[in-house]
């Protein structure tokens, strides 16, 4: 998949595309017969809508048949942007998007949400092949798009209503009442509008007139105790990695990608390590480790388990309690995808720490747990909602690659697996 970072000449968030982004969910909104809702707006280089579809239409007839024809009629080849809010299959299992390509260039493509019943990676999705521009609407907009069409993608087996362990253990839910309980009355629209701690802190300060101080060290409190509530006694039979039983060969893979020397002999910074089931398979042999969580109640469960490693409270964010140049070491396992994550703060802060020729390994989480398959369900949640959107791990896998090379790291290695999505990097 195009990260955003790949194609900064495209400003993804600009007023004429989020306008035409709206324009394409107004028009899946208008089927006239209940069923999926899918809209489609094709727009010329000078921002001019060139043609738009929906489906149903033309009764019985797809958005992608309508826009064909109107394509046809215009004598039109190409177009700068297409605005589609649904990737959708055909009835043989093939993309309509792809078809669509095949005989129209288009230069960038913007999509909302993966079709529900796209339940593993396919070969030829635009959304996840390279060789395309391939951007997505925001979170709210995508939001939208899961209300237009709520029956179908609560059915879909892309629903975290599978695993009550997510479900039921929301970030955005816990830092939200805990919020409240300080004095700042936020609806979970508001939290999930705001997914950023400095952003979320000034719409405190803009909607309640507090100190930037103040309202940051409230987020900050808030999202402790919600990341300390969710993992520090986290069970591990709810977790991916439970239908993955090498994921530790995997971890260990990515580091002989990156190095040859023995992990039990470098100075190794354990970031986000919750209650440290993970750290504990990975660093058991080794005697140089430090521990780095906002979560105090899991770090004093992994120095339990782990007595000689050393704690730090502490966000991935800001480690100003690490010296810099310390470490040879820096592993970051599914922190980077967490809520309200900055992940350039976090990155720049990786850097810091590490000694030159050092190495970086973060991973993605890619992948939820189905309780009742013992099987998998890749992707990544939208924030706010039960569904686990498809293209997310991987767009934000490239997106952290792309902050990682702006950092200063070189040589970022990706390695896709069944639970999660690893990057490899060492310093100059």
């Amino acid at each position: 998949m195009t990260s955003h970072a790949d194609h900064q000449g495209d400003d993804t968030v600009s007023p004429d595309n989020t306008t035409w982004m709206a324009y394409a969910i107004g028009l899946a909104q208008q089927r006239p017969q209940p069923g999926r809702r899918v809209g489609a707006a094709l727009v010329s280089e000078s921002g001019r809508l060139l043609c738009s579809a929906f489906d149903g239409e033309e009764h019985g007839t797809s958005w992608l048949r309508t826009l064909q024809r109107k394509i046809r009629e215009l004598g039109a080849s190409s177009a700068h942007s297409l605005y589609l809010t649904i990737n959708t299959l055909a009835a043989d299992g093939s993309f309509e998007l792809a078809e669509l390509l095949a005989d129209t260039r288009i230069d960038t493509v913007h999509i909302g949400l993966p079709d529900p019943a796209l339940t593993s990676y396919l070969s030829g999705d635009p959304a996840s092949e390279r060789g395309h521009v391939v951007l997505r609407f925001p979170d709210q907009l995508q939001r939208q798009i899961l209300t237009q069409n709520q029956a179908l993608y609560a059915a879909s087996e892309q629903s975290i209503e599978c695993n009550p362990h997510y479900s039921g253990h929301r970030i955005s839910d816990a830092v939200t009442t805990t919020l409240t309980a300080m004095g700042f009355a936020l609806t979970k629209d508001d939290v999930n509008t705001h997914r950023g701690r400095a952003a979320l802190a000034h719409f405190i300060c803009q909607r309640y007139g507090a100190e930037y101080k103040k309202a940051d060290r409230a987020v900050g409190d808030a999202l402790a105790a919600a990341f300390d509530a969710k993992y520090s006694t986290y069970d591990y039979s709810y977790d991916a990695r439970t239908a993955n039983p090498g994921w530790a060969d995997d971890f260990t893979a990515v580091y002989r990608g990156a190095s040859s020397k023995p992990l039990s002999d470098l100075g190794i910074l354990n970031v986000g390590v919750g209650a440290g089931h993970e750290a504990e398979v990975l660093f058991a042999d080794c005697p140089r480790i430090t521990f780095a969580d906002i979560a105090e109640s899991g770090l004093a469960h992994v120095h339990e388990r782990m007595p000689r490693s050393g704690t730090v409270v502490s966000s991935a964010e800001d480690l100003s309690a690490l010296p810099d140049g310390s470490f040879d070491l820096y592993v970051s396992l599914r922190t980077y995808n967490s809520s309200f994550f900055d992940t350039s703060a976090a990155a720049s802060e990786a850097h810091r720490v590490l000694k030159p020729g050092a190495v970086i390994i973060v991973s993605v989480a890619n992948g939820f747990l189905y309780t009742q398959r013992g099987c998998v369900v890749p992707g990544l949640i939208i924030p706010g909602t039960e569904f686990v959107d498809l293209y997310r791990g991987m767009e934000t896998a490239n997106s952290v690659g792309a902050q990682l090379e702006i950092a200063g790291f070189k040589d970022v290695r990706m390695l896709p697996t069944s639970t999660e999505i690893y990057l490899s990097a060492v310093t100059a």
